[in-house]
């Protein structure tokens, strides 16, 4: 009987052992294709985490990261004592709140309107359109506003001048800037982000839908009752994580729209960083920033996922 008990946790121990070995085996190719994400992952996103160190430090790049003199937290000190700070904290916050009103709802009316496209045809060919922006760099997409916002040769104001108004300097007035640049984040992304929502209708069982008409529900009724319950935790898993890039503004489409006379209202805390660092050259001054902004981005993801809870759709 001893010698049976004892026997038991190798059995389970080989049992185990033989089970992965299988798996494993048969899921080889698909850990192969897994090596270059978590190679990227490692190199790019792990490994600079010890850079962090920087924010503490008077960095210079003649004696290195270890070598320079340790400052503590003088750098957020400072931070948290500058007037431009919570200047551009203000305006990111601002875009922040304008790209959740605005770009992350977009997605989800465009998605369930093709959704209800019952000509197929069209529904392709709608899709195809409406993803294009998405492939087009922010680099030509400035160039693309500001021509067509220009005062001299831009249509947008040809028309206006027509009804004979003045032209009007679109880019270089601070109350237009944040609307410009929502409108082409929203343009240029919207399409792209339908695939995830149509993707996750297509998961919805077509039976409620047909028990729905039996009922007498409208299409409405339909999209109300059906299609946004179908979709919600996919809704909320999007939320979650955009939450975590609320302080992302992105760089490349503020700096290549902003100028000095829209700094006030445009300075955001990509920008901020880019000039404080690489041509001020405060390399130190800068990574306290983005150590502020990490660490903010990781508080409200665990806020939301806290909230998320309450709707039954916990993350992590």
């Amino acid at each position: 009987m001893n010698t049976l008990t004892d026997s038991r946790p190798a059995l389970l121990a080989n049992n185990r052992r033989s089970l992965r070995a299988k798996h494993f085996t048969r899921y080889m190719w698909l850990y192969l294709f897994l090596i270059p994400g978590c190679a990227y992952l490692l190199v790019f996103k792990y490994i600079p985490v010890f850079g962090i160190v920087i924010a503490f430090k008077d960095f210079s790049l003649v004696r290195g990261i270890w070598a320079s003199d340790w400052v503590g937290l003088e750098n957020f000190s400072y931070l948290f004592h500058s007037h431009d700070f919570y200047v551009v904290l203000r305006n990111t916050l601002l875009l922040s709140i304008y790209q959740l009103i605005w770009t992350f709802p977009a997605p989800i009316v465009l998605a369930v309107m093709i959704n209800e496209v019952r000509h197929m045809a069209f529904k392709r060919i709608t899709q195809t359109i409406i993803y294009l922006p998405h492939f087009i760099s922010w680099v030509v997409l400035a160039g693309m506003v500001i021509n067509f916002l220009s005062p001299s040769t831009g249509p947008v104001n040809h028309v206006i001048a027509s009804f004979g108004f003045k032209p009007i300097p679109f880019l270089l007035e601070p109350d237009y800037f944040r609307t410009i640049l929502i409108s082409a984040e929203v343009w240029k992304g919207v399409g792209w982000g339908t695939i995830i929502y149509l993707a996750a209708m297509t998961g919805i069982d077509p039976t409620l839908y047909e028990s729905a008409k039996m009922d007498g529900a409208t299409r409405i009724q339909q999209i109300l009752h059906i299609t946004l319950p179908g979709i919600t935790s996919t809704v909320i898993v999007l939320l979650v994580l955009q939450m975590g890039r609320i302080l992302d503004n992105g760089f490349e489409q503020v700096f290549l729209l902003y100028n000095p006379a829209t700094y006030e209202v445009a300075d955001v805390l990509e920008t901020y960083t880019y000039r404080i660092g690489l041509i001020d050259g405060r390399l130190s001054f800068s990574a306290a920033v983005g150590l502020f902004k990490a660490v903010i981005g990781f508080v409200l993801v665990l806020i939301a996922n806290r909230i998320a809870r309450l709707f039954g759709q916990q993350i992590w």
